[in-house]
């Protein structure tokens, strides 16, 4: 008789698990939330084929539409963040932005959410995200270098790639990531190179993380800095980050663009130095008095590849610069404006600087 029991309850087991099986293949689609920000992605021209169109036109209902197929593919919803230019990209929408992600996120039905974000300051927004995103779900930023009106606009599909890669349950844990045009990057390594060619985007030495077409996802890597989850910065209670500007550096660089910024209230300053992160003897004795007023200076570079290690062009020890390691200055930037929420000793930024 008891084996008897045994045996069905096993039956019962076996029915129950084909019965949950069966259900999760007719269940609902993967909940992916779009949310938009405006850029070329939405734009609109006069003509298909006009060069000159206003970013930030379209709202992220018709971009939806206009991606009849995602239906299949995900269960989609949109709101809008903003609808702008990225060069009008500010802090103020950033922090806007990477709240929402982290609530929206935190529901336990969604599976990740995608991005509508124009090409300028992609690099920029997708690592501020990067850094300051809270789950291992996936948060995928794309956009378009043609208008939505252009002939033959690229920002469809990327759309319709950004979710099946949202929706996507291998994406997670990969950090905050970009698609467009069938490439898939990381928000730590992703520039901008062309002013308007489609595929403007790369990820320089540190290659793709993945590829991705018509939503079938290859995957290369994952990415080696701390990241999303793992992070150590929060933006919960944050209303207003830390101005940090860039200064070009160049031949015959003067001294008092350094001073200007640092009168104006740059709490932080980072170097897009020529070469190695160098710059004019006289921008460097500018550089320590600002130092000296308690800046926290970066050195980057403005040539767009290798890293800025420690102590090799300028003795970092003795002046008390940080090192920009890997990244450009744009994403230096944004980390030392979240690194300045935390503390103003250039040694602990450094460490910032090493491990993400």
């Amino acid at each position: 008789m008891r084996s008897h029991k045994v045996l069905l309850g096993l039956l019962l087991s076996v029915l129950v698990l084909a019965n949950c099986q069966t259900g999760a293949a007719q269940g609902k689609k993967p909940k992916v939330v779009i949310l938009a920000t405006g850029g070329t992605i939405a734009g609109s021209a006069a003509a298909s084929t006009s060069a000159g169109y206003q970013s930030g036109a379209v709202a992220v209902d018709a971009l939806i539409a206009a991606v009849p197929t995602l239906k299949d593919i995900a269960d989609v919803s949109g709101e809008q963040i903003a609808s702008i230019g990225s060069q009008d990209m500010n802090d103020e929408v950033w922090l806007k932005l990477g709240k929402r992600v982290n609530e929206i996120l935190a529901k336990p039905d969604v599976a990740g959410v995608a991005i509508t974000h124009g090409t300028d300051t992609m690099e920029e927004t997708s690592y501020f995200l990067n850094l300051v995103v809270k789950s291992d779900k996936p948060v995928v930023l794309t956009g378009s270098m043609r208008p939505s009106t252009a002939m033959s606009a690229d920002g469809p599909l990327n759309i319709y790639n950004a979710v099946a890669i949202a929706a996507d349950p291998t994406a997670r844990g990969r950090g905050c990531l970009v698609t467009v045009d069938d490439d898939i990057h990381s928000g730590h390594d992703i520039v901008k190179t062309h002013t308007t060619d489609v595929g403007t985007m790369a990820s320089g030495e540190a290659g793709l993380i993945g590829a991705t077409l018509f939503g079938k996802q290859t995957w290369y890597r994952r990415p080696a800095a701390v990241n999303t989850k793992a992070s150590e910065f929060s933006i919960d209670g944050v209303t207003a980050l830390p101005r940090v500007d860039i200064i070009y550096a160049h031949a015959n660089m003067s001294p008092d663009i350094i001073a200007s910024a640092v009168e104006h209230g740059a709490k932080g300053l980072v170097i897009a130095g020529v070469g190695d992160g160098n710059m004019t003897a006289p921008a460097v004795e500018a550089m320590k008095a600002a130092i000296a007023k308690g800046v926290i200076v970066v050195r980057s570079s403005r040539t767009n590849g290798g890293i800025i290690r420690r102590n090799i062009e300028l003795n970092d020890d003795e002046i008390g610069t940080v090192a920009s390691m890997e990244l450009n200055p744009a994403k230096a930037r944004v980390l030392l404006q979240l690194a300045l929420l935390k503390t103003k000793d250039a040694k602990a930024i450094q460490g910032y600087f090493d491990r993400y």
